[in-house]
């Protein structure tokens, strides 16, 4: 079982601390209407053909984790350096290389997916416990790349099966 050095602590395990909400209902976000997308033009990359025992995929941790920060890495052009809560209490760092896509303060309160139970790999000096889940397209020629955001009532560690 590895270890990742998570803001000063080693932690070896994530767990769910549970889904209380302390009784509070969450307002409805308020947005613009969804924008109309022309799919004919979408392109996605083929679907694997090698299979994936169950054993194996059961091994991965997805977790829905709250961005309580994020800002761009120095002297990187596209790394972002997310500080997330992942349901334990100890702050979890991970790095992921999408400032071409999204500025940091746009992301910060959003809840996203982790997978969570990755190594460690230093990025810029940094070491990254995680990666954050996006989906991503090509349209035109064009590679397209959304972060998977969920529901912001989904508490954070929330596993996903």
């Amino acid at each position: 079982m590895t270890a990742c050095k998570l803001v000063g602590k080693l932690f070896p395990t994530m767990k769910s601390l549970g889904g209380s909400d302390n009784g509070k209902k969450a307002e409805k976000p308020v947005g613009k209407a969804a924008e109309k997308i022309d799919f004919s033009k979408v392109q996605i990359e083929p679907l694997f053909q090698d299979m994936v025992d169950f054993e194996t995929f059961a091994r991965s941790d997805f977790r829905a984790v709250k961005v309580k920060e994020c800002s761009a890495v120095p002297k990187s052009k596209k790394l972002l350096k997310f500080i997330l809560d992942d349901g334990t209490g100890v702050d979890r760092v991970i790095l992921s290389g999408i400032h071409d896509t999204y500025e940091p303060e746009e992301l910060v309160g959003k809840t996203l997916i982790a997978i969570t139970n990755l190594p460690p790999r230093p990025m810029m000096g940094i070491d990254s416990c995680g990666m954050i889940i996006s989906a991503v397209h090509h349209e035109e020629g064009v590679e397209k790349l959304h972060c998977l955001m969920v529901d912001e009532r989904i508490p954070a560690g929330a596993k996903l099966y």
